[in-house]
């Protein structure tokens, strides 16, 4: 699997090739949005601009092309900057989250990131494992007396007999 390397955080994080870096962030706990994200984000659809990201050491072919949405959004950013919601991992890469936001000794941090070697991780989802079929139930009755009627037909028989 593809594995992002959050710099400022210290972690590493694997994914599915194709996941949403935005998704995987939020999913392990990784802070993306500052204040102003927190308390308005667009919930990834890319018109708030919070969910900046610096991509470090990566390939062309580690993230998507940038969307259309990010060309207009990103134009005064930096080149390395993607907005993580509009932004598919496909292979391993380090990323800085908050890049706006300062981070004290950004270069060593990044540097001892990036020689550290991250796997290149498969370019596709895994198969599916066939699972047997389970047996059935059989000899299963209701006991004496229950009712098997759902709330439904309950409620209709009692809508009936006003």
């Amino acid at each position: 699997m593809p594995v992002i390397r959050f710099v400022r955080e210290g972690r590493d994080v694997e994914c599915y090739p194709g996941e949403n870096l935005r998704e995987v962030a939020l999913r392990e706990g990784i802070e993306l949005y500052g204040l102003k994200g927190k308390l308005g984000n667009c919930g990834g659809c890319g018109q708030c601009i919070t969910c900046f990201v610096d991509v470090e050491g990566a390939g062309d072919a580690a993230l998507t092309p940038l969307t259309a949405v990010e060309v207009q959004k990103l134009r005064r950013r930096p080149q390395s900057w993607r907005l993580a919601c509009q932004t598919l991992v496909q292979q391993s890469l380090a990323v800085v989250t908050r890049p706006q936001v300062g981070l004290a000794d950004r270069d060593a941090l990044l540097a001892e990131a990036l020689s550290r070697p991250l796997p290149p991780g498969p370019t596709a989802w895994p198969t599916p494992v066939e699972q047997e079929p389970e047996e059935p139930e059989t000899g299963v009755e209701p006991a004496s007396g229950a009712s098997t009627t759902t709330s439904d037909e309950a409620n209709a028989d009692g809508q009936q007999g006003r």
